[in-house]
Order: C-alpha cells, then sequence, then structure tokens
C-alpha cells in the first residue's frame, strides 16, 4: 500500500521526451504473440509536455501543434496510466491533466509512451506518494513496451519485449535531426505485414557500457539496422524518400527509420550541421516535420 509523507503540490509538470530507436532488432516472438527486441534507444531533449493539477475527477484536455491527432476519450494512454496508478494504488484523488502534443501522433519516436510515463510521475508527485509497494516498472510494461524506458528517458540497451533495461553511456553530445513526413503509421499493421512477409528475425547482441566517440556508435548501428524498415515502407512509401533526402547530406554519419516509424532520423556532429541539413530538405518538401535535437 503506497503511503503520504509529503504535502500535495498544486501544479506538476513533466516534459515527455521523445524516444529515438537508434536501431531495433525483431529477435523472436513469444507464445502469447508479443515479439522480442533488441534496440538502442536515446532521448531527445524535446517532447510533449504533461501539466497536472489537482482535481476531483480525473480528467483530459489536449493542446499543441498535433493535438487533432488525438483524442482525449478512454483510449488515451494518458488517461489509462492515470487510472491504472489510480486504481493499483487506491488513490481517491484526482487530477486535471493536460498534454501539451509537441510530437507527431504514430511516428515512432515513443510519444504516446513517453506521455504515459510522464503522467505516471507527474501523478506520482501530485498526489504526494512515497514507498510504493507496487512494481512501478510492472504498471508501466502493461501499458506499453515503451513505457518502462520511458520512464527512465535516458539512453538504454532494451531487450525482451522491454522490460529488460541496461543503461548505456554515451561519452560525447549527439546532434540529431528528426523527420517526419507527416504520415501515421499502424505498428500493430506493420508487424502484420512483417509477418507475411517472412523475415527473419534477427541475432541479440551485447553492447558496451559505454560508447566513446560518435565514430564507435556508428560502427555498432551499422552492424544493425531497423527490422521494421521494409514493413513499414509498405504503409508509408515516403519513409524510402525521407531517408535518401538525409542520406544526401555530406555531414552525415548515419541515418535510420526510429520505432515502427515514419519518423527516421540523421547523427551529425555539430548542431549547425544537423540545422543545415534540416534547411536543405524543407526547401523542397515544407509539409514535412523537422526537429533538430
Amino acid at each position: 500500500m503506497a503511503k503520504k509523507s509529503r504535502e500535495p503540490l498544486t501544479v506538476i509538470s513533466r516534459t515527455a521526451r521523445a524516444k529515438i530507436n537508434l536501431d531495433l532488432l525483431i529477435t523472436g516472438r513469444r507464445d502469447d504473440g508479443y515479439h522480442l527486441l533488441d534496440s538502442l534507444v536515446v532521448f531527445a531533449d524535446y517532447g510533449d509536455e504533461i501539466h497536472v493539477r489537482p482535481s476531483e475527477e480525473l480528467t483530459l484536455t489536449v493542446s499543441g501543434p498535433f493535438a487533432k491527432g488525438l483524442t482525449d476519450t478512454d483510449d488515451n494512454l494518458v488517461l489509462k496510466a492515470a487510472r491504472l496508478l489510480r486504481e493499483t494504488l487506491n488513490i481517491q484523488a484526482g487530477a486535471e491533466i493536460c498534454l501539451v502534443k509537441n510530437l507527431p501522433v504514430a511516428s515512432g519516436i515513443g510519444g504516446g509512451s513517453a506521455d504515459a510515463a510522464a503522467t505516471l510521475l507527474a501523478l506520482l508527485d501530485l498526489w504526494a506518494v512515497d514507498g510504493i509497494s507496487h512494481d512501478l516498472d510492472e504498471m508501466a510494461l502493461s501499458l506499453g513496451a515503451d513505457v518502462p524506458v520511458c520512464l527512465r528517458s535516458r539512453t538504454m540497451h532494451m531487450k525482451g519485449t522491454g522490460e529488460i533495461l541496461s543503461p548505456l553511456s554515451l561519452n560525447f553530445p549527439l546532434f540529431m535531426l528528426l523527420v517526419n513526413p507527416g504520415v501515421q503509421v499502424s505498428t500493430a499493421e506493420i508487424f502484420k505485414i512483417r509477418s507475411a512477409q517472412k523475415a527473419p528475425f534477427s541475432v541479440s547482441r551485447q553492447l558496451p557500457d559505454e560508447i566513446s566517440t560518435l565514430n564507435d556508435l556508428v560502427d555498432i548501428l551499422s552492424g544493425g539496422r531497423n527490422d521494421l524498415t521494409d514493413a513499414a515502407g509498405v504503409l508509408c512509401p515516403e519513409i524510402t524518400l525521407v531517408l535518401d533526402k538525409i542520406q544526401e547530406n555530406s555531414d552525415c554519419a548515419h541515418s535510420a527509420m526510429s520505432g515502427s516509424g515514419a519518423t527516421c532520423y540523421g547523427l551529425f556532429t555539430t548542431p549547425e550541421a544537423a540545422a543545415r541539413a534540416a534547411v536543405n530538405i524543407s526547401g523542397n518538401f515544407p509539409n514535412w516535420w523537422f526537429k533538430v535535437c
């Protein structure tokens, strides 16, 4: 049973940082249908915003540039996370939750999962809950495979169905350009397509505890790939074009699709190089979404 040992706070705000899969290996499938994965995950310094305030009821409002792609109904992962936490810990209080949606919806950068994780952490603070006897990771995993890693929002080597997390240090600054062609893709549909393609499973690997240079990171990423890229390209052919346009920039050290797409990333040696690439691409594709991180 949770206990309260602090005075409740009035307003809590958290950033639900974008999650980027630098690679994504599908290494197997369990009997229950869940896929096993192996992924090197990093987090951007940008994302959605969660604001929570005391209230008698549990409510959600959605605003921001990508609010139209979401609903504030029961199927929203933010509300699911809030209700799960309240029921699990037997909390009687409610909360007014505001989600500012800055990230594209269904875009492969963990927006919904990061929102759910940020909601869990914000509500724990709002409700002044200490001494949780329940496993927060277990609650997070029940909400989605990416929610446990989003609770941590730091570089991780992720395995299993998302529950095996090993911290990994990048001993250098990472500069990245995120590009999305404005197409939502369904993760479930992509896995169905991959299954129909009879794509082989990849072999899981060991990664070092730390990576010293960008070149070392690129060497690791060059040995892997995102196993969902081909299937995602069936639903969203623009993904191939996005990757081509990122790779056309000579300063790009590596590029790939993140998660189940359609967002792709490019790694650069400086933020200026990433910004130049964004300008170069956006000149011909002004309706795409760009973010330098």
